[in-house]
């Protein structure tokens, strides 16, 4: 697992910036060195082109930075990577500020993304919850409301993300306690299983 360097940095000194780039790298390193993990982001490719090429669609959320990095992924199906082709069906369910908004006044903001997963998941689709944690409650109602409509399920989260293992189809952590190096790791195999998707249904 890798640890977040916090020194402090340096007026005019470009140590500090170089640091962090490092961290950056070394985790990705640690990523490309696990064939444990290789597997089990082609494992998800595979699950995702197979859901969507027989009809079902992607739904995926997360909060903050994660909720950015969902839209950003379902924005690479809805539009594309790098082949013209038609358009994927995914969505991102933190872009409807009336829904998650009155789910969260309404009933409780743990509900935000497990109630739309009610009104738009059906068996034979593909759900992604981000959570640098593994352990956002609305993300987990999520995934757990998914998992019961049949839904094929996957958690991207960080080194302590490991509860969400038992709840979900494939549970990718990323070998980091450092929630910005989490999230760096998290965007690089969003843009790999997209670039995936494509090659297999288009290219």
């Amino acid at each position: 697992m890798m640890t977040p360097n916090r020194s402090k940095p340096q007026a005019n000194n470009t140590h500090w910036i170089r640091q962090r780039i490092q961290a950056s790298i070394d985790v990705k390193q640690a990523i490309l060195a696990s064939e444990t993990l290789l597997d089990q982001i082609l494992r998800v490719g595979n699950g995702l082109a197979d859901r969507l090429q027989g009809g079902g669609q992607a739904l995926l959320f997360g909060n903050g930075g994660s909720a950015a990095d969902a839209q950003h992924i379902a924005g690479e199906l809805v539009g594309r990577l790098y082949l013209q082709r038609r358009a994927l069906p995914a969505l991102a369910l933190t872009v409807n500020s009336s829904v998650v908004t009155a789910i969260g006044n309404d009933e409780n903001y743990t509900r935000i993304f497990a109630r739309q997963i009610e009104a738009h998941a059906r068996s034979g689709d593909a759900v992604i919850g981000l959570s640098t944690s593994g352990t956002s409650a609305n993300v987990i109602q999520g995934l757990v409301a998914a998992k019961e409509l049949g839904c094929y399920t996957v958690a991207l989260v960080g080194s302590d993300g490991h509860a969400l293992a038992d709840l979900v189809d494939e549970c990718i952590c990323i070998p980091s306690s450092d929630v910005p190096r989490i999230q760096e790791s998290h965007i690089m195999i969003g843009h790999i299983l997209c670039d995936y998707i494509e090659q297999c249904l288009f290219g």
